[in-house]
């Protein structure tokens, strides 16, 4: 595939917040302070996030379309480079201001650029590789001859106070014995964060400059098998079938706008999906072998996935050492359709690659149970 990487750039909305400050800017429910917070945050290990949101006064700092547009507005693919030169924007994410205009139209609008080719892509985690490898494939084939990608998130404007309901007793009590539970909606108030990411692909590299060259996407849904695990604008049915928020009276309104998590079909499935239903398939496809991978980057919403994930690598003979894995989830949070962006945009700027190496990226989705794997390699 004749595409590269010149460039990736992320934005990350006002100062990070901690984990002792997070309910001063999401609110407290029913003004109480959570019993299932610190217990959530000790097994995701995360200690800093961003969010869109003025702590003194709650106000909406920025949109969704304005943090990614920031982060396209910080690429510096080449000397002399413009936003008007952009000639196809594809733009990814899981939480769009509107559900009218699509997402990318409205980051175009943002711009204020010259018109070019725009496109949406929807879903959740997989929404930001989707739009990558859209953009990829335009320059790969010639289409265009350069385009601009991005992720992004605005998962606060899901995470208010006034949203949820109180944690009882008996659930938090049960998250001590079983932390796997704190992965329906309350965990996720204490995961999901604010970012957006952007990367310019081109033909070929710039003169004296790095680049990562993308050797292949591979992205696998396996919708066909499984039932719905991940879903919002919806309420779940006893019978694994999903309810849309247009058929939903008054009563289940509000609690359908939440994010939830299907717990016990997510402990079930996802390192299976991951490893087991997808990695198998990419390494008979590509003869992929793990002394191959000098990085890999997996994009896990916890860091509570990343023994059972290692373990199970292991398992098929595809062990990576830790040692080799990057991830900023510690201090950049759970960003969504952003991660991998914001991920790449830290080792990428960090002088730490050399030429030559290769990198695995992995971004698993839990909406439906997809997985997309990528590989690059430092040109």
């Amino acid at each position: 595939m004749e595409a590269y990487i010149t460039d990736i750039a992320a934005f990350l909305p006002n100062e990070p917040v901690d984990n002792k400050n997070i309910e001063k800017v999401l609110g407290m429910v029913h003004q109480t302070p959570s019993r299932t917070r610190a217990i959530i945050l000790r097994n995701n290990k995360i200690r800093e996030r961003y969010y869109a949101i003025e702590p003194a006064t709650g106000r909406i700092t920025h949109t969704n379309a304005q943090l990614t547009a920031e982060a396209v507005r910080r690429l510096r693919p080449h000397a002399g480079f413009t936003l008007d030169q952009i000639e196809c924007l594809a733009c990814g994410t899981s939480s769009p201001d509107q559900i009218m205009p699509g997402h990318g139209l409205m980051v175009h609008g943002e711009l204020a650029s010259a018109p070019c080719e725009v496109a949406s892509m929807s879903g959740i985690c997989l929404s930001g590789i989707s739009a990558l490898k859209y953009a990829a494939l335009n320059v790969a084939s010639g289409v265009t001859g350069n385009a601009v990608a991005t992720g992004s998130e605005l998962a606060s404007t899901f995470m208010r106070a006034e949203l949820f309901n109180a944690v009882t007793p008996e659930k938090a009590a049960e998250l001590e014995s079983c932390p796997s539970i704190s992965f329906e909606a309350d965990f996720l108030r204490w995961m999901l964060s604010d970012g957006a990411g952007a990367a310019y692909i081109s033909r070929a590299p710039s003169p004296g400059q790095q680049a990562l060259r993308i050797d292949w996407i591979e992205h696998l849904s396996f919708a066909g098998e499984l039932e719905t695990c991940m879903y919002s604008g919806a309420i779940k049915n006893d019978d694994g079938s999903i309810t849309g928020w247009r058929s939903l009276d008054d009563t289940n309104g509000s609690s359908a706008l939440l994010v939830k998590q299907d717990v016990k079909l997510l402990n079930r499935e996802i390192i299976s999906t991951i490893v087991n239903r997808t990695l198998t398939r990419v390494i008979a496809k590509h003869g992929l072998s793990p002394e191959q991978i000098d990085w890999f980057l997996p994009h896990y919403s916890s860091d509570y996935f990343r023994v059972p994930l290692h373990d199970r690598m292991g398992e098929i003979g595809f062990s990576i050492p830790q040692e080799r894995w990057f991830s900023n989830l510690p201090t950049k949070g759970n960003t969504g359709a952003a991660s991998i962006y914001i991920m790449l945009e830290e080792l990428f700027h960090s002088e730490r690659l050399k030429r030559g190496e290769t990198i695995l990226c992995m971004i698993p989705e839990s909406g439906r149970f997809s997985v997309a794997y990528m590989l690059l390699t430092v040109a």
